[in-house]
């Protein structure tokens, strides 16, 4: 079994809502891919300040995403600053073509940039499964704890959508990889590019496999890659080197 897979690397307006999902929608529309992957918040900017560009979940970046789905037949991801009960969310959605929508709320918000002061956490992971392949859902600083990340067998890739800054670029390009060593799974791991008031980013996404082989590489500039996922040898594989058979037992608590 096998799905592809685009890593959409873009450049962003801030606080341009319009703008960029105008521009967006052409990378989406163009995507050659069963599931196409975009940054986070890639129709705001990263956004420390919510009340300005938040929404909710018929706003407009949201339909935004329902419409692409079903229109160029494929699944969206990104994510979303929504308000809810009085609550700002950094929300990850898998959109699918069929209309149905799964979201993941960033669990660990970004302190030293504020944003654990703006926004509020979830408290669940969130594993979708679609065209046979379990995804599990995460957002940029998520990447940096992988007790939230382990696998317990219950996903077979990881998505970060992220907005990663510059200055930290060789931490993202360790981590993407050890995630997916570690957890023998396949990780996508998409940013952005471009400028806002606070930060560079120079890109960086990648995909990389089960073993850690680099299956995609954007270093810096806009691209869209499409990288295929094969099930079947990644299966394969963990049966050859069970690793995931040693792995330490623990009991995953958060608040409520």
């Amino acid at each position: 079994m096998k799905l592809n897979v685009a890593i959409c690397q873009v450049d962003m307006e801030w606080e341009e809502i319009g703008h960029n999902l105008a521009r967006i929608e052409k990378v989406v529309a163009e995507a050659a891919a069963d599931v196409v992957v975009l940054p986070e918040m890639f129709a705001t900017g990263f956004k420390l300040r919510p009340s300005v560009v938040a929404e909710s979940m018929d706003g407009a970046v949201v339909t935004a995403m329902r419409r692409w789905a079903e229109e160029y037949n494929k699944a969206v991801v990104g994510s979303v600053v929504i308000e809810e009960d009085g609550k700002y969310r950094n929300r990850m959605l898998f959109v699918e073509p069929s209309g149905k929508m799964t979201q993941y709320d960033k669990h660990h918000l970004f302190r030293p940039g504020g944003e654990a002061r703006d926004y509020t956490p979830g408290n669940r992971r969130v594993v979708v499964e679609y065209k046979g392949f379990r995804f599990l859902m995460l957002v940029c600083y998520d990447l940096r704890f992988p007790v939230w990340s382990r696998n317990r067998g219950d996903y077979d890739a990881i998505i970060y959508c992220a907005s990663w800054d510059n200055k930290r670029r060789d931490a993202w390009r360790t981590l993407l990889r050890a995630r997916a060593i570690e957890n023998q799974c396949y990780v996508i791991g998409v940013n952005r590019v471009g400028t806002d008031p606070d930060a560079v980013y120079i890109g960086d996404s990648m995909a990389v496999d089960y073993i850690g082989r680099t299956l995609a590489d954007a270093e810096s500039g806009e691209w869209t890659m499409v990288v295929t996922l094969d099930l079947e040898e990644q299966r394969a594989f963990r049966q050859s080197f069970p690793a995931w058979m040693d792995a330490d037992d623990f009991e995953l608590k958060t608040a409520e």
